[in-house]
């Protein structure tokens, strides 16, 4: 029977179908979905900020998109997948608060999804989709035997991309 392994906040995971990955909470944070469509060994990791070099306490590989996405291929790799094979799929980077002022926090959704973008260009792994910005949160879930990232957000039609 198949499992469905939960992500929780700045944390990753990795498995093979007929398993499947989740998390909830993807406000600003971003959900990359990574699999090698061959094996079909799949993984998704819930980054919560852009770059772990401006944070002092960044042990979290996972937390960090810059850290966290080259962790999740690492365990691909360590199971059998092969980088020239895989795949992306990202949703999240939400503006979930409007600020007055101009601070840090403004815009770390745009950031995370920049980040997230960059990481992947330099580990050479293409996007084939994405759901991201706006202002409402997402669950998704990761079925890396078909590759659908099945997108929910409240008040809004189930989306698979």
């Amino acid at each position: 029977m198949a499992e469905v392994i939960k992500v929780g906040i700045a944390d990753l995971n990795v498995c093979r179908p007929p398993d499947m990955i989740t998390t909830i909470g993807l406000g600003s944070c971003v959900g990359i979905a990574i699999r090698d469509k061959q094996s079909r060994i799949g993984g998704l990791v819930h980054v919560m900020l852009p770059n772990s070099k401006e944070v002092k306490s960044n042990a979290n590989l996972a937390k960090f998109a810059d850290t966290g996405i080259p962790e999740l291929v690492r365990r691909l790799e360590k199971m059998g997948a092969m980088r020239s094979r895989m795949v992306a799929k990202i949703a999240g980077g939400a503006t979930m608060f409007s600020f007055q002022s101009k601070s840090e926090l403004t815009g770390i959704g745009d950031r995370n999804v920049a980040a997230t973008k960059v990481a992947l260009k330099a580990l050479g792994i293409p996007i084939l989709a994405e759901d991201c910005g706006a202002n409402y949160g997402r669950t998704v879930t990761f079925n890396p035997e078909t590759g659908d990232y099945e997108v929910k957000a409240v008040g809004k039609p189930v989306r698979v991309i």
